[in-house]
């Protein structure tokens, strides 16, 4: 895991351009790391695309690959936004159809927890990619798969735990 956002929920800048570099240098290899930035129009229709698809992974590489792989699948590079949309909701719906009420109240807890209670749930939540597991200087902490963030059923907790504040 490269974070890309810290326990507080800002953009972590460091994770960011190791994930940007990490894409570019499977499309050049042989160009040097200070170079490949002027390089993202020829893999991607703008920097704010390529961020998107970072972000969106959390920062897990296998993840962030997929999703890369299936930008290649639907078109040939540069990629637009609406490709990495659409590549985005389908991994979305996928990974949404997946999860159970039980599992959605797991995901709620470490939302507002940033942690998770028993071995049962951990490997349940990690294993399915649920959510995430991070490390920085205070320990270990949890956040929920950012593409999971995205679903409706997700959003409408969110409203509503903010309804309650």
């Amino acid at each position: 895991m490269i974070p890309v956002r810290l326990r507080s929920g800002e953009i972590f800048p460091q994770g960011l351009t190791m994930l940007r570099q990490m894409v570019l240098a499977r499309g050049f290899p042989d160009i040097l790391a200070s170079d490949r930035l002027g390089l993202i129009t020829e893999v991607f229709d703008s920097l704010e695309t390529l961020d998107r698809l970072c972000l969106i992974s959390g920062g897990h590489v296998r993840d962030l690959l997929g999703l890369l792989f299936d930008c290649l699948r639907e078109q040939d590079p540069p990629f637009d936004r609406e490709c990495v949309e659409l590549v985005i909701r389908r991994q979305r719906d996928y990974r949404a159809n997946a999860i159970d009420p039980h599992e959605w109240e797991l995901i709620f807890q470490v939302v507002q927890q940033q942690r998770v209670r028993g071995d049962i749930e951990y490997y349940t939540l990690l294993r399915s990619l649920f959510v995430f597991e991070y490390r920085d200087h205070q320990g270990a902490w949890f956040a929920v798969n950012p593409v999971l963030a995205e679903t409706e059923k997700f959003k409408s907790w969110l409203n509503d735990t903010h309804k309650q504040i």
